[in-house]
């Protein structure tokens, strides 16, 4: 079957979808979480439209999932204020409650989640259009960070448990909430990445205000009831609705204290200017990045183009550690292009369902025609579609194209497609790709393929500096999770892994006295009659 006719072919009637994996019917949602209730929203709706089109008589038409709240700033105001009384200025429930039993709400929580895991992953696919491998994946890797979390956390908490002397000075050192988070997710890890931010920003004791990512909207649905149920009234709230309807209003009012957000700089940046008091503000930000893949001459070729292909076109390249731009040395871009297309050639388009699938429809409304204009122009300067059917499109599918020569005067050059065009810039000598990551705004991973050790060498002592994470012969990626997950310039602010976003939602207290006799007895006292929460030699096993 030529590529053509796969295209042609791409979406399927509905009788054709398995029974099992059938959208099923809109779902109408209209409750959302505050204060521990579920209210109803009585205002307009925004329709969820998945990016999957199903066959008609009269051509295609996209698949309607339901609809949510199209909530505006006076009821995300209730829920910010409930999140606000919760943590009562630090002297609420919730940022007063032993560690051990906060542990035990996010448990229960993580128990229930679980139980929803057909129905989330259902709804990953049919809404962002992720395979069905990837969102079962997706899934599990969440429940695993809510475990490594839980244990991170009793660890930092044992090692807190004990006193430190030094100078004469008896010391307990604790880490304790930091207040109200607004946490905002990325649509293309609309689960994994949002909790990365929400389960440690919950579990270290501050109360939060949730939005949903802008896709993959309905999946948090399922999980409504089970954090209604799992933890007290007013610690975590859920909002929906457009940005500037409601977040800006969160924002302007002075009372978010943590700013938890991943997606644009641009995004970021309005936001944190509208907060009356940044310097009251703590951000954990994931925003854009264009990580190059640098391909020297003497390199195992086969991995590298494995490597590059995955990295740039794992879930059609909807990933911020994508690998966004290829550089590969003028000695080796002839094989390197075959062997990349050959490789591309087997991955196999269709519906996220579907067996050994690999490139889906995308989700983001004028994608299509946003990488169609990158390529366009690239086309315009100079470059071409190396491989078969690249470019083309059907509906909310795009076919990966590869470009190439691709050079500096072209906007795919600099601007991150988020997407599944790959562009491929031949260069000569170092100083290019060097020049490149330099002069580069974003700074958050790359990846060095080759196996010359004082090329790798010299190209790791340049970039040690620009970017958070430097990969030698793998693509970018975010794992493991006990790793740090950070970048520099426009690419982040703050540090994500178990350990770090435990830190990053937390700040350290100190509670002190001079080591003599009746401190000492006043201390033990409070120890041993248990008249604190913070002043404690608990152990957590």
């Amino acid at each position: 079957m030529s590529f053509n006719d796969r295209l042609n072919t791409l979406f399927p009637a509905l009788e054709e979808i398995p029974a099992h994996y059938h959208p099923g019917p809109a779902i109408e949602q209209r409750e959302y979480l505050v204060n521990g209730e579920f209210h109803l929203w009585q205002g307009p709706l925004a329709a969820v439209r998945s990016p999957v089109c199903l066959k008609q008589s009269g051509g295609y038409e996209r698949v309607i999932l339901g609809s949510t709240p199209l909530m505006d700033a006076k009821a995300s105001m209730t829920a910010l204020d409930a999140a606000v009384g919760a943590y009562d200025r630090g002297q609420g429930a919730w940022p007063m409650m032993r560690v051990a039993e906060r542990i035990g709400h996010v448990e229960a929580f993580l128990s229930l989640m679980r139980k929803q895991r057909d129905a989330v992953v259902k709804l990953l696919m049919w809404e962002i259009g992720k395979n069905l491998q990837d969102s079962q994946k997706e899934f599990d890797r969440t429940c695993d960070y809510i475990v490594d979390t839980v244990n991170a956390l009793k660890e930092l908490d044992r090692r807190s448990s004990r006193f430190e002397l030094e100078q004469d000075t008896l010391g307990q050192i604790r880490r304790v909430p930091l207040g109200v988070t607004l946490c905002m997710g990325p649509y293309n890890y609309p689960l994994n990445e949002t909790f990365t931010t929400l389960i440690p920003a919950l579990i270290m004791g501050n109360t939060v205000v949730f939005k949903p990512a802008k896709f993959g909207v309905l999946l948090i649905r399922p999980l409504l009831e089970a954090f209604r149920d799992s933890f007290p009234a007013g610690v975590i709230n859920i909002i929906y609705g457009s940005g500037r309807d409601t977040v800006s209003a969160l924002m302007a009012s002075g009372k978010i204290d943590v700013f938890a957000f991943i997606g644009t700089n641009k995004a970021a940046s309005d936001l944190k200017k509208l907060h009356p008091k940044p310097h009251r503000l703590r951000a954990v930000l994931g925003l854009d990045a264009k990580n190059p893949g640098i391909i020297l001459p003497d390199v195992d070729l086969d991995n590298a183009v494995s490597e590059a292909v995955t990295g740039s076109l794992s879930f059609n390249g909807q990933r911020c550690t994508a690998l966004k731009i290829l550089f590969v040395h003028e000695a080796v871009v002839a094989a390197f292009l075959e062997k990349f297309q050959q490789k591309l050639s087997l991955l196999k388009p269709g519906m996220p369902w579907e067996p050994g699938v690999a490139l889906t429809p995308l989700p983001e409304p004028g994608k299509t025609d946003f990488l169609t204009g990158l390529v366009a122009d690239a086309i315009s300067k100079g470059a071409k579609v190396v491989n078969a059917g690249g470019g083309e499109v059907c509906e909310t599918f795009f076919s990966p194209a590869v470009l190439y020569p691709v050079t500096a005067d072209m906007r795919v050059y600099h601007e991150e497609q988020f997407g599944p065009v790959v562009p491929v810039v031949v260069y000569r000598e170092l100083e290019t790709v060097i020049n490149y990551v330099l002069d580069s705004d974003f700074g958050q991973q790359l990846s060095i393929f080759g196996s010359d050790p004082a090329q790798v060498g010299r190209l790791v002592d340049a970039f040690a500096n620009q970017v958070g994470r430097i990969n030698i012969n793998a693509q970018c990626q975010r794992g493991p999770d006990s790793f740090p997950f950070n970048g520099r310039k426009n690419s982040a602010e703050g540090t994500l892994s178990v350990d770090d976003a435990l830190r990053v939602f937390s700040i350290r207290t100190l509670v002190a006295t001079k080591f003599q006799e009746s401190n000492k007895e006043l201390v033990s006292n409070i120890i041993r009659n248990r008249q604190s929460s913070f002043l404690t030699t608990d152990y957590i096993f």
